[in-house]
């Protein structure tokens, strides 16, 4: 998935600091941990995109950095990438985003034309993939996107999105996706708001190539559903939200719920600002976080007065893992204390991912190759088991079906969760929606209450 008044900025500094020794130590690790294997003289290089310095969603940014670092070291730990019976070192270069466009484009050409890289993997902002993924359609560099979420970003494979024809016309699609996309997420949340009767609900929304699509979303859907929907939108970096929460104060009648859709810092300093002036959480408005949220240290950290916030959660739960996931996690715990969120487990997933299906091709530098290792690929990693149903092996999607499925992997899990207690884990929240899932008993939890 930015500054409190907002922002903890010591937490911040602390943060950015381990970014760069990450990027620097990284490595060294992953030297010791492969030294029994003997590689190729040749290194195949990933690009790896993370949000590292404002107004990116900083602190993700640095949990995706390791992430993707950690997937390299892993892949390298298995005597890396097997090419033709011949092992390959995995080196992953991360770019900071910054969560701009302008930057990804700048990213992409760096690590196409520059550092000759053989693959693009992570991500976490819509507006940079959206930039970038241009530039490696054109160059024909394979891209696995893990974390944005518009749903042009696998559509544009099939259909024309902001007068750039679809991929497939080209005769090979190099972009695919493994987090959700918006649409997924918008079902999740706004069938959650509607079976709970809500009447009238306000969005803030970032004013990005995810904030604007994610909320029209959820808008259609509860519009649909005959719920009264007011909206705003808000630059990232925004401190001072007053102006437009004593417009909310004003109304006659308090809405029913907030839908707060601005990642990283930013959204954290709106919700605290609303906690602070008692417009929601309260008995009268759900507070309904942004999915980053998930990150309980931070959220926390930023939103002291967050208990009772509901949120988005993607991603498998420590009940699903694997033994992948339960390595990966017992790393993250290590390095970072607690579970692996979403945005460890998606990026980590799509740097292995990319080096599974050059095995299969058993070509690095053949990307047409790799594109149809990955279309037909069936193999289980830290999230679940990858597949894709739809590509230029099932190219006919059914009617009804959403062109965003082209290239997206189907099965990612998305939930409501809520705070119940000050300074609750995030994995120790309820799951309250969808039912199957939920694990308290309950849709929604009223402010002062226990489940």
């Amino acid at each position: 998935m930015e500054g409190v008044i907002g922002m903890n900025r010591k937490l911040y500094v602390f943060l950015l600091f381990l970014a760069l020794a990450l990027l620097t130590l990284a490595p060294v690790g992953i030297a010791r941990a492969d030294s029994h294997c003997e590689f190729a003289d040749e290194t195949i290089k990933f690009g790896g995109i993370a949000p590292l310095s404002p107004p990116g969603a900083t602190g993700a940014g640095v949990i995706v950095d390791w992430a993707m670092q950690q997937a390299a070291a892993d892949v390298n730990a298995e005597c890396g990438i097997d090419i033709a019976g011949v092992n390959h070192r995995l080196e992953v270069i991360t770019g900071d985003s910054e969560g701009i466009s302008e930057r990804g484009q700048a990213l992409a050409e760096r690590w196409i034309f520059e550092d000759g890289v053989h693959g693009v993997v992570g991500g976490y902002h819509s507006a940079v993939a959206l930039a970038m993924m241009k530039l490696t359609q054109e160059q024909r560099v394979p891209t696995v996107f893990a974390g944005p979420w518009n749903d042009n970003i696998t559509a544009n494979g099939i259909i024309e999105f902001d007068g750039r024809p679809p991929r497939i016309e080209d005769g090979v699609d190099y972009i695919f996706r493994t987090s959700p996309a918006n649409s997924m997420v918008a079902a999740i949340a706004a069938n959650w708001m509607i079976e709970l009767g809500l009447q009238d609900v306000i969005i803030m929304t970032e004013n990005t190539d995810y904030g604007i699509p994610a909320a029209a979303d959820e808008r259609a859907l509860l519009e649909a559903a005959g719920i009264t929907v007011e909206q705003y939108n808000v630059e990232l970096g925004t401190e001072d939200f007053v102006p437009i929460l004593s417009r909310v104060q004003a109304r006659a009648e308090p809405p029913d719920a907030i839908r707060n859709l601005i990642t990283g810092e930013t959204g954290f300093n709106l919700n605290q600002q609303m906690a602070e002036l008692g417009i929601t959480p309260s008995d009268d408005t759900i507070c309904i976080a942004e999915s980053f949220a998930n990150d309980s240290g931070q959220f926390w950290a930023a939103v002291p007065d967050g208990n009772y916030c509901a949120f988005t959660r993607t991603g498998a739960t420590p009940a699903l893992f694997g033994d992948m996931a339960h390595a990966l996690n017992a790393s993250y715990n290590e390095a970072w204390g607690g579970i692996a969120p979403s945005f460890a487990m998606e990026p980590y997933d799509s740097v292995r991912l990319l080096a599974e299906a050059m095995d299969i091709a058993d070509s690095y530098d053949d990307p047409d190759a790799i594109v149809a290792a990955l279309e037909t690929i069936d193999v289980e990693l830290a999230q679940g088991r990858y597949y894709f149903d739809y590509g230029s092996h099932n190219p006919d999607l059914p009617e009804g079906t959403p062109t965003f499925m082209w290239h997206q992997w189907p099965d990612p899990i998305v939930v409501m969760m809520q705070y119940y207690e000050q300074e609750q884990d995030s994995l120790d929240a309820a799951v309250i929606y969808p039912s199957v899932y939920q694990t308290h008993g309950t849709s929604y939890i009223v402010p002062g209450t226990s489940p």
